[in-house]
């Protein structure tokens, strides 16, 4: 694998392709061959560590192809680890971490040295930004962006998503406002080369992006019992293909409640909750994965079909129903996601 380091200035001048909503890779245009998906209009030598048995999708208006599965920065790996699932991302086709405390970031930093050019890196450092009172500004918002690209040694993160309030109507407007200015500062100043956001308020999400047009991506939680709202007026998804605004998914697995003592069942309930998310066609999960052997099952997630059968649908109902029963109390408020 050729070592590559990318600096700021060359990755601003790389403009990202125009992929015109197109889904890249395998099933894509509802079921097409690999072969016939490589015809598509898109240059796939363009999409970081491409590979033709991975799904890609355009996130929005950062016109990003971006793997259909990412990797969530949650992990119990160490920097050795970490690098060994990092090397198995990039080899399957999955090119986007998400990082959001000061340790995952400085750590997954480590781990894509000298291959920064394989993955978007995107990051957030949640102890130092609009839920901590101290950081409502533009300005101790920008001191904490540098302070956390400084001890990552990265000049630029490819998506600065600022973490909020799980319930975000709860930031003034204020903030919300200082919030907005940060992220275009670093963005003009290219330190991000995308801005966006992440909460755990729907009705937020939909004010955010509807009023603040400069916000590129959101990340919110989205699990197997998530589903669209039945009227559009308390849906995000309609804002969010009106603004163009990319979207990431958090807790895939309802924080591991979806899983059993048993490994190949758990290894069978992760890929169903990969393929029902996918069928959202707008948001791309973020599964924190503790192995190489997660990120093979995720990957075959991604190659299996896409629609589930009657008895998938109701394997995955009965699990998504233990699921909801197992959420440990600090997990309550994914119950508040059934609706999006």
């Amino acid at each position: 694998m050729e070592n590559k380091r990318v600096t700021r200035r060359q990755f601003m001048r790389d403009s990202a392709m125009a992929a015109a909503g197109v889904a890249v890779g395998l099933g894509a245009a509802g079921g097409q061959s690999v072969k016939a998906a490589r015809r598509a209009a898109v240059d796939t030598s363009k999409i970081l560590s491409y590979n033709e048995n991975m799904l890609y999708r355009r996130q929005g208006k950062t016109n990003l192809m971006v793997s259909a599965v990412c990797l969530g920065g949650h992990s119990r790996s160490n920097v050795e680890q970490r690098t060994e699932i990092v090397s198995r991302c990039i080899d399957a086709g999955i090119n986007y971490i998400d990082a959001c405390t000061r340790s995952e970031v400085i750590r997954d930093a480590k781990a894509l040295k000298g291959r920064r050019d394989k993955m978007y890196l995107s990051l957030s450092y949640c102890g130092r930004e609009t839920r901590n009172e101290n950081y409502r500004t533009s300005t101790k918002l920008m001191e904490s962006l540098d302070s956390l690209l400084r001890e990552s040694k990265e000049e630029y993160t490819d998506l600065w998503r600022i973490t909020c309030y799980e319930p975000g109507g709860r930031h003034s407007f204020n903030t919300a406002y200082e919030m907005v200015e940060a992220l275009e500062t670093a963005k003009k100043q290219g330190k991000a080369r995308f801005i966006g956001f992440s909460t755990h308020d729907r009705r937020w999400i939909k004010f955010m992006i509807e009023y603040f047009p400069q916000i590129d991506c959101i990340c919110f939680p989205f699990t197997t019992m998530s589903k669209r709202a039945p009227k559009d007026k308390y849906s995000v998804f309609p804002a969010l293909k009106k603004c163009d605004v990319g979207a990431f998914g958090i807790k895939p697995f309802g924080a591991a409640s979806l899983f059993t003592g048993d490994r190949e069942e758990n290894n069978q309930r992760a890929r169903l909750a990969i393929r029902y998310i996918l069928l959202s066609n707008t948001v791309i999960p973020i599964p924190g994965m503790n192995s190489i052997h997660h990120v093979d099952n995720v990957v075959k997630a991604v190659k299996e079909r896409r629609e589930l059968d009657l008895k998938e649908r109701a394997e995955l109902e009965n699990a998504s129903k233990q699921m909801w029963a197992k959420l440990p109390p600090h997990y309550q408020w994914l119950k508040d996601w059934e609706y999006v």
